[in-house]
């Protein structure tokens, strides 16, 4: 899809949105935009701004000790570790520094955190890091799992985000609905798109789109 648009976050060229009009089935949701993080995620210079622009949100906080990372978000969730710790935030953990990690699914859709990973959320405090928020299906389960391995979670950072907050977290985000008011998210048995006949132009998840 190359029919995108490039939209900058406070003029910050290498913070930005690249956005493609249409009928997009999420795993979540239909929704009339794609968002592409992919260069986002993987490029040195794009991480590294959108880490550091998210780490001024959280720059008077008082102690994370990990962040938990969703949807490949694991190079920019470096980043903003290494500019919280640069500024002084503090960790609990036992040689100073935050744990960057990303949780593995099992067969029911489930995040879980295996024996030798699982003190990187026991008793510590999380700041989870998402890509981009819509429905709140995907947060709504990380909250779940980081509960579960008795973790506490101390804040949530997206690049995009619809949602203002989830069970009363903040959600922090740099794009929000102010920067595209058209954006729209519908459930599946909801969309006006698919009871118009708009053709669907991809499959979209995580880790990119897959095109019909």
């Amino acid at each position: 899809m190359q029919n995108y648009t490039k939209v900058e976050y406070n003029g910050n060229k290498n913070v930005i949105l690249r956005i493609t009009p249409g009928h997009f089935i999420t795993p979540h949701s239909h929704v009339n935009y794609y968002i592409d993080l992919c260069d986002t995620k993987a490029r040195m210079k794009e991480a590294r701004a959108t880490g550091e622009s998210l780490a001024e949100m959280y720059l008077a906080s008082d102690v994370i000790d990990t962040v938990l990372c969703l949807n490949g978000m694991e190079v920019v969730g470096s980043y903003l570790a290494n500019k919280l710790t640069e500024a002084g935030i503090i960790s609990l953990n036992s040689h100073k520094t935050m744990y960057i990690t990303q949780p593995e699914y099992n067969v029911n859709g489930q995040m879980m955190f295996r024996e030798n990973n699982q003190h990187m959320i026991n008793g510590k405090k999380v700041l989870i890091l998402i890509d981009s928020a819509t429905t709140g299906g995907t947060l709504k389960t990380a909250l779940d799992s980081v509960r579960f391995y008795k973790g506490e979670i101390v804040g949530i950072s997206a690049v995009f985000s619809i949602a203002t907050q989830i069970e009363d977290i903040p959600i922090r985000a740099l794009f929000t609905k102010r920067d595209f008011p058209d954006y729209a998210s519908y459930t599946h048995d909801t969309c006006p798109l698919c009871r118009d006949g708009v053709p669907v132009d991809a499959i979209c998840n995580g880790f990119g789109y897959s095109t019909l």
